[in-house]
C-alpha cells in the first residue's frame, strides 16, 4: 500500500514500484449514439487523436428524447447493442453527456460491472466491493473479465476534443507538478478521505512531483496541478488554476456525477477547466469513503505509468453509484526522471 511507503516519508522514489500499463489504442472500443451528430464528431476525433482502429467504432441507438437516467430494458437494450460488435476490448469509452445512470447506477460501473439493483433499495447502504479495487491486474478483461468503462462528457465539442488532446499530450514530457489535498472546513465531505492524504511536503523526486495537504477551502492561482483532492459542495477558483496534461481532480460530494439539473457542482467542471479526468457519483451515497476515490489508490497505481482509467477504476472500494469521466488512456507517468545519487 502507498500509505505503508508515505509513512514518515518526503522523497518516496525509492518506494515507488513500477508498473507500465498494457492498455494499447486497440483494447478501446469507442461508442458513440448515432442519433447525435456531436457524439459521432467527438468519437471520430478520439479515433483519429489516440489512433484506435476503425472497427474499434460501435454506434448505438439510444432513445431518441433526451434521458439521464436509463431504465434496466433501456439499459439493456444499450449493453446489447454494445456486445454485439466487442471483440477482446478491454476499455469502453461512452462518448456523449447524457444519459449517465441506470436507475441508481451511474453508467460506467453498470457497463463494467452489471447493475447492482441492490444498492437501489437504499442508496445510503454499504456498496458490494469491486474485483477491481486496488487490483495488481494489467488486463481487466483477460483477468478480471470486465471492461473498464469511461464517459467522455460533450458539454461542448471544442471542449471535449480539448479534453482528447490533453489525454494524449500527457504521454510526451514528464512536467514538474504539484498534487493537493485540502481539508475544508466541510467536515462530512471532507473528513472521510482525510486518513488517505499524504503528509504535506511529501515527494515524488524520479516524477517531479511535490505533495501539498492543506487546511484551506479552495486553490486559488495554483500552478503545474496534477493532483486535487477535497470534499465540498462546489469548489472555488478552479478557473484560476493551471492543470497539467493528465491531471486528476474530484470533490466528494453526493451528485458531483449528476452532470444535468444538480444544485452541487457537477465532475464536468472539473473538465472544463482543464483537468483530464473525474468522479463523482449520481445518487445520493452518503459518505462512506469506500463510493469515492481513494487519493492513495490513485496515485500509486497512476505513478507506477498506468493509464487515468485503470489508476481511478482501481481506487473505489464501491463504485455502484459512481461515474468516472475524462480521456482513459491518459499516463503522464510512463517515464520517469533520472534520480541523483545520494549525497
Amino acid at each position: 500500500m502507498l500509505s505503508e511507503v508515505l509513512a514518515g516519508a518526503t522523497d518516496i522514489s525509492r518506494q515507488l514500484r513500477s508498473r507500465p500499463s498494457l492498455l494499447k489504442p486497440e483494447d478501446v472500443a469507442v461508442i458513440y449514439n448515432i442519433n447525435d451528430a456531436l457524439s459521432e464528431e467527438v468519437a471520430r476525433y478520439y479515433l483519429q487523436a489516440r489512433q484506435v482502429p476503425a472497427e474499434n467504432l460501435i454506434g448505438v441507438e439510444l432513445p431518441r428524447h433526451s434521458k439521464d437516467v436509463l431504465s434496466v430494458a433501456e439499459f439493456e437494450s444499450l449493453k446489447n447493442q454494445i456486445e454485439a460488435k466487442l471483440g477482446d476490448q478491454q476499455v469502453l469509452l461512452v462518448v456523449w453527456k447524457t444519459p449517465f445512470a441506470v436507475q441508481c447506477n451511474s453508467l460506467t460501473s453498470a457497463l463494467t460491472l452489471g447493475l447492482d439493483l441492490e444498492q437501489c433499495k437504499k442508496t445510503c447502504d454499504p456498496g458490494r466491493d469491486s474485483p477491481y479495487f486496488n487490483s495488481g491486474s494489467l488486463r481487466p478483461w483477460a483477468d478480471h473479465h470486465i471492461r473498464l468503462s469511461m464517459l467522455l462528457p460533450i458539454t461542448s465539442v471544442d471542449a471535449a476534443k480539448a479534453l482528447i488532446d490533453r489525454g494524449t499530450m500527457s504521454e510526451f514530457s514528464l512536467n514538474e507538478g504539484n498534487g493537493y489535498f485540502l481539508k475544508t472546513k466541510d467536515a462530512a465531505r471532507s473528513r472521510p478521505r482525510e486518513p488517505f492524504f499524504p503528509p504535506d511536503g511529501t515527494t515524488v523526486n524520479s516524477k517531479r512531483l511535490t505533495l501539498h495537504t492543506l487546511n484551506q477551502e479552495a486553490l486559488e492561482k495554483a500552478q503545474s496541478v496534477m493532483f486535487y483532492f477535497t470534499g465540498q459542495a462546489q469548489v472555488d477558483y478552479m478557473l484560476t488554476n493551471s492543470y497539467l496534461p493528465g491531471a486528476i481532480a474530484d470533490h466528494l460530494t453526493s451528485f458531483g456525477g449528476t452532470l444535468t439539473r444538480s444544485g452541487q457542482m457537477p465532475a464536468t467542471r472539473w473538465l472544463d477547466a482543464g483537468v483530464t479526468g473525474s468522479y463523482g457519483t449520481v445518487t445520493e451515497p452518503c459518505n462512506y469513503w469506500q463510493k469515492f476515490p481513494n487519493p492513495q489508490i490513485v496515485m500509486g497505481h497512476y505513478l507506477a505509468g498506468e493509464t487515468l482509467i485503470e489508476s481511478y477504476w482501481k481506487s473505489v472500494k464501491w463504485p455502484a453509484q459512481g461515474l468516472f469521466v475524462g480521456e482513459p488512456l491518459a499516463k503522464p507517468y510512463a517515464k520517469s526522471a533520472p534520480l541523483m545519487m545520494d549525497q
